[in-house]
């Protein structure tokens, strides 16, 4: 078996609509796909809807954290599968999420237009296609304006990660984890040692999540170099925790593809067994 649990559609920052990544994950060979758009379930039902024969959707979501002890707060992201998207707690900090991202989209296009750059929000609110605005739909504005050559150059500290970069609204890790946990869901803590995206958690944080109910780590992706990979592996085995892997595909708006990385038969069992 081929499983994939990390893809992102249009419904949050990828480039596929919903469908068309389903589609596309039969297309790549996958078994198995999820389905885990930033702070948001609402691509849930069209991919369902849309699924070839032969593949397995696992819903999910990635919702953004912090950890709050350390000044500043550090940034992680927390993966939640198979829990219940109606739950009123987690439904509620959500759609907080959701609503800090926009504001901070709105305030970074405010940002770009005081120095000149000619992005225009309604442009970059048809981009996202009624899902949740991040800083990807600001980036292809720059990158249609021939400012920037690609996606990922408009993260660069000069345009969207320092200069014009503004802080959101994220939850606390521990809230977060409890709240999928009361949904009925699964959680793994996504790309833990990726430090080419920055800082990153102390291990001693990792094992104080697992202490409050963490399922899984995420070691094989993309931004882990293979040293990484197997210290991620290696504290799992200590925590008792199941390992996953997987693309972390955007769509047109990275490199990787479906597929890259994927997770062990008996691993995605562990996930599948550990929902309420």
């Amino acid at each position: 078996m081929r499983i994939d649990l990390h893809t992102h559609s249009s419904v949050s920052d990828g480039t596929l609509a919903p469908a068309d990544l389903v589609r596309a994950a039969a297309g790549a060979g996958l078994d198995v796909v999820a389905l885990t758009d930033h702070d948001n379930t609402a691509g849930w039902d069209a991919a369902s809807a849309a699924l070839p024969p032969g593949l397995t959707l696992v819903r999910g979501a990635e919702l953004s954290c912090r950890w709050y002890a350390v000044d500043p707060p550090i940034s992680l992201h927390l993966l939640g599968y198979l829990f219940d998207p109606a739950h009123p707690e987690l439904a509620a900090a959500l759609a907080g999420v959701r609503e800090s991202r926009e504001i901070r989209a709105k305030r970074m296009v405010e940002l770009l237009r005081a120095d000149g750059v000619d992005v225009k929000w309604d442009e970059v609110e048809v981009d996202a296609a009624g899902g949740s605005i991040g800083r990807p739909h600001i980036a292809r504005a720059l990158v249609r304006l021939g400012l920037v050559p690609t996606v990922r150059a408009a993260f660069e500290s000069e345009w969207l990660g320092a200069r014009y970069r503004v802080p959101k609204k994220d939850l606390d890790v521990f809230e977060a984890l409890a709240l999928v946990r009361a949904a009925g869901g699964v959680t793994v803590f996504a790309h833990p040692r990726a430090t080419v995206r920055g800082r990153t958690v102390p291990d001693e944080l990792i094992a104080e999540l697992a202490a409050a109910g963490l399922d899984g780590l995420e070691a094989d992706h993309e931004d882990h170099s293979p040293a990484e990979r197997e210290h991620v592996r290696g504290l799992a085995g200590d925590l008792g925790l199941l390992v996953t892997g997987s693309s972390d595909f955007h769509g047109s708006n990275k490199t990787v593809r479906l597929g890259a990385c994927t997770t062990a038969p008996d691993q995605y069992e562990r996930l599948l067994a550990a929902a309420s």
